[in-house]
């Protein structure tokens, strides 16, 4: 089973995930919805179990979150978090769907899970937050990344389709890929902000924009 398929699970896809982990439960539910490629099942899983490791409670904001799932499993992992909030400039129209599909396995999420279409700028951080975002694609991560510092809110980052023209890479280049010297500058400009950062990655057989960026504000 390829775990970086852009194919759709479906509802007979349930029999793939059999076993009575977190993992299989949350995708049964997401073949029952039949909305989400296989891909964005697992990136979503990896990001989320890896951030709720480093940071728990605070209000969810999962920015350019697609169909929401990010969102879902962050607070199926960590019920402490009152609320999510699910933003993009438009939200798939069978969004609701999945959420459904979620929230009929565990009920607990049922009004917690806000969705809004709006551009991501528009959106107000706040310091207890967890900002995320699976592969905000090119200068979007910056923006997310930079929306969070503001405030000095927790964040997590999955960049994706990096724009070299817009992302700077801070004279990186001639040491390292491209695309990997504009996410080091990344790290270090959180870093230059007080922030204590974590990098990891996820399965390259998901994704090979498999980089994940964390930080926390360091209180003096």
């Amino acid at each position: 089973m390829k775990k970086s398929s852009k194919n759709r699970l479906t509802p007979q896809q349930q029999t793939l995930f059999p076993g009575s982990s977190l993992f299989d439960k949350i995708a049964r539910a997401v073949c029952r919805a039949g909305t989400l490629p296989r891909k964005e099942l697992h990136e979503a899983w990896e990001m989320a179990k890896r951030v709720r490791r480093k940071y728990r409670g605070g209000r969810i904001m999962d920015l350019a979150c697609g169909h929401g799932l990010l969102a879902h499993i962050m607070l199926i992992l960590d019920d402490s978090s009152k609320t999510a909030v699910a933003v993009d400039n438009k939200i798939p129209l069978n969004a609701g769907k999945l959420s459904n599909a979620l929230i009929e396995s565990w009920p607990r999420l049922k009004n917690r899970i806000i969705y809004k279409q709006v551009p991501v700028q528009e959106i107000t951080i706040h310091p207890d937050d967890i900002v995320v975002s699976a592969h905000a694609c090119g200068s979007l991560t910056d923006l997310i990344i930079d929306m969070a510092v503001e405030q000095r809110a927790r964040v997590a980052v999955l960049p994706c389709c990096h724009n070299l023209k817009e992302s700077s890479t801070d004279g990186l280049e001639g040491w390292m890929e491209k695309t990997l010297a504009v996410d080091t500058a990344r790290a270090m400009r959180l870093r230059s902000k007080g922030y204590r950062i974590v990098t990891q990655i996820i399965p390259g057989d998901i994704t090979p924009k498999n980089r994940l960026l964390m930080g926390e504000f360091l209180k003096s």
